[in-house]
């Protein structure tokens, strides 16, 4: 059902994006870089937390981590992640395929910074093995998502 509601989404609002299903899973950002031969920092996943009383997605680099006191900072609260459950109440997308298209109700969707050092990148499509391939700007515009700066720097490889 969830990949369903993501390609309703996309045939609806962006019928010129398609998305891609793998043999392979793309649940962690290591697969999906792998299945669909980016660099992990380009990997867009989204996170389901809830701040407070307010449950949202933020959608980061994926190699970006959450900054605990950025987070604190915009939105006045601890960030709490849901658990799988929770995730799939709030989304119908399962853990590894969450993504901020075809939700069953809206949720505020935030992006991260972190996403605009590229021109395209990798979100999720409501499954394990399901993504899309677009341009950051246009996945905030389609997501109907704000720009925020709530990641900190991935800590350089050695």
């Amino acid at each position: 059902m969830s990949l369903e509601s993501v390609r309703a989404f996309f045939a609806t609002h962006a019928p010129d994006i398609e998305v891609l299903v793998t043999e392979a899973s793309s649940a962690t950002v290591a697969l999906a870089a792998e299945a669909h031969g980016v660099e992990p920092a380009q990997i867009a996943k989204t996170i389901c937390l809830r701040a407070g009383e307010a449950t949202m997605l933020v959608v980061a680099g994926g190699t970006s981590r959450l900054d605990n006191r950025k987070f604190r900072d915009r939105f006045g609260a601890k960030a709490r992640m849901l658990d799988a459950d929770e995730v799939v109440a709030a989304t119908s997308h399962p853990v590894g395929g969450v993504c901020p298209f075809g939700l069953p109700a809206p949720l505020p969707v935030y992006c991260d910074v972190s996403l605009r050092a590229f021109d395209e990148v990798v979100p999720a499509a409501g499954a394990t093995n399901a993504a899309v391939r677009l341009d950051p700007a246009r996945m905030v515009q389609l997501a109907g998502a704000e720009w925020v700066d709530v990641c900190r720097e991935p800590e350089p490889v050695a």
